[in-house]
């Protein structure tokens, strides 16, 4: 589960030009607009990432005005996205711990995860019938969310890449789409839920189309595999306001998976090549990830630019050649790096 609200250590404070009564703080990686005064280097507070869905109460209803959502799916609260203040990007939300109630009397300290203590959610959209169709229940085991956690949120990842063999590939603009096979028995995901096959999923009619699936499954017999997992991105119109102009849907693979585990590069274009479906672009491979990108500041102007099709690029994608465990984590090595730009235009 995602660490939206957590103690953190302020660690730096910047001032801001032409702004009387704000200043930026910096937690991790991120950077967010607070009072002039109010943080200090060193205090600990809670620091809410974007993305946060916040509960309707007392202590968040400074928030109305700027964030307040309400819909069928999610109910109502403040949701945090990335925003700007006199030309600074501001990316979260710092509360001194004495302005959170259910925290007082507490004991607390840094990293300490409270998002469940504070009633704070992950704001989603549901998954709609156009990328998905007729949910039957949650994700199988053996099919992993496909999360990726951003630099800001850990910056300790960039020094785990010291010595590996990296690329990097672009981040797809679109909707987290899995297959997977296991024993012979075949299985068709969006981001939380498993989808029926009943022809009302434009995603499983395409795969299947495409003769994708059974190309899996002998793919998994020749190799002597139990299980086979394929995880992508589903892009194209009625999906994510279809931001890469896609002409048809199409569905680009970042992982696979081989009986529970995650194959190195050359493999995923093997498979991919063999059961034809597209991999996402690999823009970048290297030797020295730290001596070419030795910095957080480094990687975001890394994400910035054109991306697929000509459109602005979401942002990009950083794993080992080989996977290696990370012990920040506690899963396979990899990294997400958002394009700012990207989020002031679309962080909706």
């Amino acid at each position: 589960m995602r660490k939206l609200a957590s103690i953190q250590k302020i660690k730096e404070v910047f001032p801001i030009p032409d702004a009387d009564r704000l200043e930026l703080v910096q937690v991790l990686g991120w950077k967010c607009v607070g009072g002039k005064g109010e943080f200090h280097v060193g205090d600990l507070v809670v620091y809410f990432e974007i993305d946060s869905f916040l509960p309707v109460c007392e202590e968040f209803e400074f928030l109305r005005k700027s964030s307040y959502r309400s819909n069928d799916f999610m109910g109502e609260g403040f949701r945090l996205k990335t925003m700007k203040f006199r030309g600074e990007i501001s990316q979260g939300l710092c509360l001194g711990i004495d302005k959170l109630s259910k925290l007082q009397g507490m004991s607390l300290e840094e990293g300490m995860d409270v998002t469940e203590i504070l009633g704070v959610r992950e704001w989603e959209m549901p998954e709609r019938a156009g990328s998905g169709g007729t949910m039957i229940g949650d994700r199988p085991g053996y099919i992993p969310k496909t999360d990726e956690t951003r630099i800001q949120s850990a910056p300790e990842l960039l020094n785990e890449f010291k010595g590996l063999p990296y690329y990097i590939t672009t981040k797809m603009d679109g909707s987290s789409h899995s297959i997977g096979v296991r024993d012979g028995e075949i299985s068709f995901t969006g981001h939380n839920f498993t989808y029926k096959d009943d022809g009302k999923s434009a995603f499983v009619e395409h795969v299947k189309t495409a003769g994708i699936t059974e190309k899996m499954k002998t793919y998994a017999e020749e190799h002597g595999l139990s299980s086979l997992v394929l995880q992508g991105e589903w892009c194209g119109e009625g999906i994510q306001k279809n931001r890469l102009r896609l002409k048809k849907p199409e569905w680009f693979v970042f992982t696979a998976r081989a009986d529970d585990k995650r194959t190195d590069l050359a493999t995923l274009k093997e498979i991919c090549r063999y059961v034809g479906c597209q991999m996402v672009p690999v823009e970048e491979e290297g030797d020295d990830l730290l001596a070419k990108y030795p910095n957080e500041a480094a990687l975001l102007a890394r994400a910035e630019g054109v991306g697929y099709n000509g459109t602005i690029r979401e942002g990009i994608v950083i794993r080992p050649v080989t996977p290696v465990h990370s012990y920040t984590l506690s899963g396979p090595l990899s990294m997400k790096v958002i394009n700012n730009k990207y989020l002031m235009k679309n962080d909706e």
